[in-house]
């Protein structure tokens, strides 16, 4: 019997091993394919323009998600789309192990630019400033954790647990420290069907009941998300 347990324990070693040295070829093989991606998704996948999203610390169950929409054209991007279909199931795989092993960066706070609001734009002082995009991100914050139930607008804890971490089982992604602007792009794609590449076009039922106030203020929040 002692002989059996020790086999086993032998075996079960071995697997764990096995499975470790598989998964850092993965993130190996998909570092060298990563190169190409970053003009537009920056090193270790931290884009430095805010209009394209970082992938580091992304799930690579919703990225290879995505990665496949864009092949298959239930969502649609030129360049996207036309990245994708060079890319066999391995590729996406290993690109999806090594953005998810990458560290996201963190975002300074937003500032409050030219098309905002004409009360917004009198403010004189970066001190007020700072205080006028503290607010917006308080009303984020209230709608991300509690949403607007009157409305039916839902909770994004919900889908994208309390600290935008996401739910890799599920592949709802992780939102925390995405670029404000990339965030505020896609709610609206998701609010006028533009996007609605997702499980029973949920984020559009929900978007398109988000005034554009609120899907600024929530996006600003999620950026600030560590």
């Amino acid at each position: 019997m002692k002989k059996k347990l020790l086999a086993l324990s032998f075996a079960m070693a071995f697997t764990g091993t096995s499975s470790i040295l598989h998964a850092e070829d993965t993130i190996d093989a998909g570092k060298e394919k990563a190169v190409a991606c970053t003009s537009c998704h920056g090193e270790h996948g931290n884009s430095l323009v805010s209009t394209f999203p970082k992938l580091a610390g992304q799930h690579s169950s919703y990225f290879i998600k995505q990665l496949q929409a864009f092949k298959n054209g239930t969502r649609k991007n030129p360049i996207m789309s036309a990245i994708a279909m060079g890319l066999s199931q391995e590729d996406m795989a290993d690109l999806g192990a090594y953005y998810a092993a990458q560290k996201i960066s963190a975002n300074e706070l937003p500032i409050l630019d030219e098309d905002d609001d004409a009360d917004e734009k009198q403010v004189a002082t970066t001190t007020k400033e700072a205080n006028s995009v503290q607010a917006i991100i308080a009303q984020g914050s209230d709608l991300y954790r509690n949403g607007d139930l009157p409305r039916e607008v839902s909770a994004c804890i919900a889908c994208h647990g309390p600290f935008g971490e996401g739910n890799k089982p599920a592949a709802f992604p992780s939102l925390k420290s995405q670029h404000a602007d990339y965030l505020i792009k896609t709610l609206s794609d998701f609010k006028t069907d533009a996007r609605s590449n997702n499980p029973d076009n949920m984020m559009h039922m929900i978007a398109k009941k988000m005034t554009t106030e609120e899907i600024k203020a929530v996006a600003y929040r999620i950026s600030m998300m560590k």
